[in-house]
Formats: structure tokens, sequence, C-alpha cells
């Protein structure tokens, strides 16, 4: 997946305003992280996989990822009790 896609992704099915991403990273405003992500690559001179801001923006895209999949399987086994 590339940056393009992971922002229409966002652009479809925006993430939560605050998010706790990681132990030292809480971001609590997730639409002006993502600009500046897009931004960062934008204008990036040099290969994407080394651009800082491309890494970030994958990270956090596998993290909301990650984190529908757990809320939907906590979701659903609430429903089935």
């Amino acid at each position: 997946m590339n940056h393009e896609e992971i922002q229409r992704y966002f652009e479809s099915s925006p993430p939560p305003v605050e998010v706790d991403w990681k132990p030292w990273a809480k971001i609590t405003n997730t639409q002006v992280f993502l600009k500046s992500c897009y931004i960062g690559i934008k204008n990036f001179n040099g290969p994407l996989e080394r651009c800082p801001a491309w890494w970030h923006l994958r990270d956090f895209y596998l993290h909301i990822k990650r984190t529908a999949v757990k809320e939907n399987t906590a979701a659903e086994e609430a429903v089935s009790e």
C-alpha cells in the first residue's frame, strides 16, 4: 500500500481524534498528524522508503487497522455472550 492509498483510506474512514499510539506517543489531533505526514512525504527528496514521514504514516495506519480488528473482535464476543 502506498501513501496515496493510505490517504484515501483515512479520508473515507477517519481515525479517532486522539490516539494513544505508543507508550511514549499520544496523538491529540490525528488530522494534523496525518496532514504533516502527507506534507513531509510530498516534500521529501529521495526514495519513499527512506522518508521518515512515510514510515510514521505507514506505522500509524497499521496501528489503526490492528486496533479496529481488536475492537471488532471484542464487540463480536460481547454480542455472542
